[in-house]
């Protein structure tokens, strides 16, 4: 089975596809992840996005279309994959078209997250993430024992910058933008499944899994 799962900042996709991966016994792919794997591991791609993220600059299309191409290559993903966030415009679309073309697989659904604005200022808003050990909380959802302190490892808390309710609404302006296109792309290839992620996130999750294994259209586009 491969999956993807789309949706704006704060519906979620993260913390869905890891708890899918569980449920299915299938790879969690994340190219942010991908790409702070390699730089990490300071491979020839990570030492090349490295430059740019070093000046400031986006790490370009083409450079994360190789590090996902290079992890499409691992045993691991053979028996499917869900890959998460990407891609996030109609190029990357095509990019990862290409790419599943030359293993001879296509993706089967992609799962729009459908989060309202509400939802979405109000848990990104709230979140707060460990400076040490980078654990995530919510000031209302998932709060820490003590107020402002990891539970974890006990380092401080924090609010992200981007977390901001004045930026949290221009990334959902944004998003919606961008999104658009991509949304109705899939929804012509009669593979987008769209589900409300506005309930909590056990309820969401069963719902997909439902989907998944029933094979049926109940999600409807």
């Amino acid at each position: 089975m491969k999956l993807i799962l789309l949706g704006p900042p704060g519906a979620g996709k993260g913390t869905q596809a890891k708890r899918l991966a569980e449920e299915l016994a299938l790879p969690h792919i994340s190219t942010g992840d991908i790409l702070r794997q390699n730089v990490k591991d300071g491979s020839l791609l990570g030492k090349e996005a490295k430059d740019y993220m070093d000046k400031g600059l986006l790490v370009p299309d083409d450079l994360v279309a190789r590090m996902l191409k290079k992890r499409m290559d691992s045993e691991d993903v053979k028996k499917g994959f869900i890959l998460d966030g990407y891609p996030r415009t109609i190029n990357q679309a095509k990019t990862l078209e290409e790419i599943l073309k030359e293993k001879k697989v296509n993706i089967d659904f992609v799962f729009y997250l459908d989060t309202s604005d509400a939802v979405i200022i109000q848990r990104l808003t709230g979140r707060l993430v460990c400076s040490s050990c980078g654990a995530n909380f919510h000031a209302t959802n998932m709060p820490p024992k003590k107020a402002g302190i990891c539970d974890k490892c006990g380092a401080t808390l924090f609010q992200r910058t981007d977390d901001k309710e004045e930026t949290v609404r221009k990334r959902i302006e944004v998003y919606k933008k961008e999104v658009a296109s991509l949304v109705e792309y899939y929804k012509n290839l009669n593979k987008l499944r769209c589900l409300s992620a506005d309930k909590e996130a056990g309820l969401v999750l069963n719902e997909i899994v439902k989907f998944v294994r029933a094979g049926n259209d109940s999600i409807k586009v």
